[in-house]
C-alpha cells in the first residue's frame, strides 16, 4: 500500500494517542522509536531474506554478509511480534534482545527500552500499538529511507514539543540546523563530520541530505560522527542515523570530561572537516577535574571558564577539534549555536582574544529570540575556520538577521524564513556589507573595542528613523494651532456668559 510522506507522518504520530495517558510524555521516544526502528529493519531484513532464500537455499539465506540490514533472527520477527497476544511486553523485551545479541553491533542501542516496566502498557494498548504499526511495509521498496527517515525526524520533533523544555535538549529545530550546514558547506567524499553534543543526530543527517540533494553527492562517502552524554538519546542518534541508511558511529559520554574520539598514537583528539553543534547553554561542567586536560584544550588562559558556565569550554573543545593545515594539509569549520552572553561578557574576554588574534573567527550570525523549545533567549551562530581564504584573512563578519524580515512567529516560536535562511547565506557567501544587516570588520577595530563581539557595536541594528516632511509637519502644527485658537474663543465665551473672569 503505498503512503505519502504526510500520511506516514501522521501515521507515526497516531502511536502517541495509543500510549497517551499509560505513560508521561517524556517517555513517549522511549516506547515508540524502537518499535518504529525495530520494524523498519524486520520488513527489510524479510524481504531481502525471501530473496536470497530463492538464490542461495535455506541454510545459506542467514549469512550476515548478504545482508545491508541487521539481520532478525528467527522467531523475532514483526510478523512473530504481531502473532503474540499474552505478555506482549515480554515478547517485545525479547525481541530487542535477541536482535542486539544477533548483531553486536547494536549493543546498548536498546539498553533504554523495556516494556516491561511500564505498568499501564498492558497487552491491549501493546497490541493495538503493534497492529497500528502493522498498517504499512516499511521495506525500502514502499517506502524509501529518506522518506522514512524524514518522518521518524518529524516524530522526534514531535516528542521533543511534547517534552516541552526539556526535549530542546535532544533536538534543534530543522531551520537552524539548515542554516548551520550551509554556513560550513561545500562538501567533498570522504569528509569527516562531528557533533560532540549530538542528540538526536539532527545535525549529521542534515549534513548528508545536503550533500545528497544540493551538491549531489554520496552521503555514503561521508564519515559521520557524535557523542551524546545522554544515553537513552545516543540511541535515539543511532537509530535515527541507521532508519536514514546512514552510516555513523556515536559514543556515550561526556565530550568534555571524556572525548570518545581520539588519536592513540599522538595522545590528541581526532581532527575533523567540519563540526557541527549546538551544546547546552552555560551548563555546568567537570572544571576540577580538567585541570590539566591531558589533550591540551582548555589552554586559551591560564584561568578556565566558570564551573558552571561550560560556553567556551565547548568551544574550545570543538576549536581542537578542527583539522588544521600545517598538520592535516587542510583546515576545519564549525558552525556552533551559542548564546548572546559569549560575545560580549566581560570576564570572557580572556577567550574571545586568542581566538580572534589566531585569526579563527569567520562570522557571527545574530539570530532572533524565542528559536528553541528550551529556552527563549536570543543566539547566535559563531562560524570558526582554521584556514580562511586570503581575502577574508583578519576579518569578521557580522551578520544581523534578528529583525522580522528574517523569521515568522509560528505557534509562539519563532521560524527562520527560506527567504531569511537565503539572505544570510548570500551575504556570508559574498562576503556582503549590507545596511542593518551585514558588515564585514577588520580584527583591529575588533581589537579597539576590547575584544567585544556584540553585533551591535559592528552593524546598526537601530530602527531607521521615518524620513520626515517639514513642510507637511508645520502644516499639520497650523492646523492644530488653529483648533486650538478656536477651542479656546468658544471657551471664552461661555465662561463670559457665564459671567466667570
Amino acid at each position: 500500500m503505498a503512503i505519502s510522506l504526510d500520511e506516514l507522518e501522521n501515521h507515526l504520530f497516531e502511536c502517541a494517542d495509543i500510549i497517551r495517558d499509560a505513560v508521561d510524555p517524556t517517555d513517549y521516544k522511549e516506547f515508540i522509536l524502537p518499535l518504529v526502528y525495530y520494524k523498519s529493519i524486520s520488513d527489510e531484513f524479510e524481504k531481502q531474506y525471501e530473496q536470497n532464500l530463492d538464490e542461495y537455499g535455506e541454510d545459506f539465506a542467514r549469512r550476515k554478509n548478504l545482508y545491508d540490514v541487521p539481520v532478525v533472527p528467527e522467531g523475532h520477527s514483526w510478523e512473530d511480534v504481531r502473532a503474540v497476544s499474552d505478555n506482549v511486553d515480554q515478547a517485545l523485551n525479547e525481541a530487542f534482545d535477541a536482535l542486539t545479541e544477533e548483531n553486536p553491533e547494536l549493543k546498548g542501542i536498546f539498553e533504554g527500552t523495556d516494556y516491561i516496566e511500564a505498568d499501564a502498557l498492558g497487552d491491549e494498548r501493546l497490541g493495538r500499538l503493534v497492529e497500528h504499526l502493522s498498517k504499512y511495509n516499511f521495506d525500502r521498496d514502499s517506502v524509501p529511507p529518506d522518506m522514512l527517515g524524514e518522518a521518524y525526524m518529524d516524530l522526534v520533533r514531535h516528542f521533543a514539543e511534547e517534552e516541552g523544555k526539556s526535549g530542546g535538549q535532544f533536538f534543534t529545530p530543522p531551520h537552524i540546523v539548515n542554516l548551520c550546514v550551509r554556513l560550513v558547506d561545500e562538501f567533498e567524499d570522504g569528509m569527516t563530520f562531528h557533533d560532540p553534543t549530538v542528540g538526536s543526530g539532527g545535525m549529521l543527517i542534515e549534513a548528508a541530505r545536503y550533500y545528497r540533494e544540493e551538491q549531489g553527492g554520496d552521503p555514503s562517502k561521508l564519515e559521520l560522527t557524535g557523542q551524546e552524554i545522554n544515553p537513552d538519546i545516543a540511541a535515539i542518534a543511532r537509530m535515527n542515523l541507521s532508519i536514514h541508511g546512514l552510516n555513523g558511529s556515536i559514543s556515550r559520554e561526556d565530550s568534555l570530561a571524556s572525548p570518545e574520539f581520539t588519536n592513540d598514537e599522538d595522545n590528541e583528539l581526532t581532527r575533523f572537516d567540519r563540526v557541527l553543534a549546538n551544546f547546552p547553554f552555560s551548563a555546568n561542567w567537570a572544571k576540577d577535574e580538567l585541570q590539566d586536560d591531558p589533550w591540551g584544550r582548555f589552554d586559551w588562559h591560564e584561568k578556565l571558564p566558570r564551573a558552571d558556565r561550560g560556553d567556551y569550554a565547548f568551544i574550545m573543545h570543538m576549536a581542537k577539534q578542527l583539522k588544521r593545515p600545517d598538520r592535516d594539509g587542510t583546515g576545519g569549520k564549525a558552525a556552533i549555536v551559542i548564546p548572546h552572553g559569549v560575545l560580549f561578557r566581560k570576564h570572557e574576554e580572556r577567550y574571545r582574544k586568542p581566538m580572534l588574534e589566531n585569526d579563527m573567527v569567520e562570522a557571527i550570525v545574530g539570530l532572533p529570540e524565542n528559536l528553541f523549545q528550551n529556552n527563549s533567549i536570543p543566539s547566535a551562530i559563531l562560524v570558526l575556520n582554521t584556514d580562511k581564504s586570503d581575502e577574508r584573512e583578519n576579518e569578521v563578519q557580522f551578520i544581523h538577521a534578528a529583525d522580522e524580515d528574517f523569521y515568522r512567529d509560528e505557534s509562539n516560536q519563532n521560524i527562520l524564513t527560506e527567504e531569511g535562511l537565503d539572505h544570510i547565506v548570500k551575504n556570508f557567501r559574498n562576503w556582503t556589507t549590507e545596511e542593518r544587516v551585514s558588515r564585514t570588520v577588520s580584527l583591529d577595530e575588533i581589537e579597539e573595542n576590547e575584544y567585544n563581539l556584540n553585533i551591535a557595536l559592528y552593524v546598526d541594528t537601530t530602527e531607521p528613523e521615518e524620513d520626515i516632511d517639514v513642510q507637511e509637519e508645520l502644516g499639520k502644527l497650523r492646523d492644530l494651532q488653529a483648533e486650538r485658537d478656536e477651542i479656546e474663543s468658544r471657551m471664552s465665551q461661555h465662561m463670559g456668559a457665564l459671567n466667570y473672569e
